[in-house]
């Protein structure tokens, strides 16, 4: 099955380094997502994103139900570029690109996403009644936090 795909871009107004400085900590993920997912940060907290890292996590992605998560960051060109893909999760396939590039006026941020559900057989289904409509409300959370915690000039 062709994974389904998620694409969003932001541009703030800041610098590349804080950019980077923000997006690579995961600690900014969870000021970013929306409250009622509480998501929790289980592992240990690092300085800096690395390739092989591995961050685990609690969320509750649909009808209050708590689940774990665990991602490995598998791809870093800092400050432009890290990769996380989920290796436990509520996905079958979950692969994220976080890109970030200097733009007039500040940062572009550039996700794109690529994910597969459990349920092949339904998986169209449940994307086009659930998952993808969540995953939209997510990102623009994500977005309005985004605009709120960097406000332009």
């Amino acid at each position: 099955m062709k994974p389904f795909t998620l694409e969003r871009r932001q541009t703030l107004p800041i610098t590349l380094a804080q950019a980077w400085e923000f997006f690579s900590n995961p600690a900014g993920l969870t000021r970013i997502t929306p409250p009622d997912m509480d998501l929790r940060i289980t592992s240990a907290p690092v300085q800096e994103t690395y390739a092989g890292q591995i961050i685990t996590y609690t969320v509750k992605p649909l009808f209050g139900v708590t689940v774990n998560w665990t991602t490995e960051i598998t791809h870093v060109d800092k400050p432009h570029f890290f990769v996380d893909e989920q290796r436990f999760g509520p996905y079958r396939f979950w692969h994220h690109q976080h890109r970030f590039r200097e733009v007039e006026g500040g940062v572009e941020i550039h996700d794109l996403v690529h994910y597969l559900l459990l349920h092949d057989q339904l998986a169209r289904l449940i994307n086009l009644l659930i998952v993808a409509p969540r995953l939209k409300r997510i990102f623009d959370y994500r977005n309005r936090a985004l605009q709120d915690l960097f406000p332009a000039a």
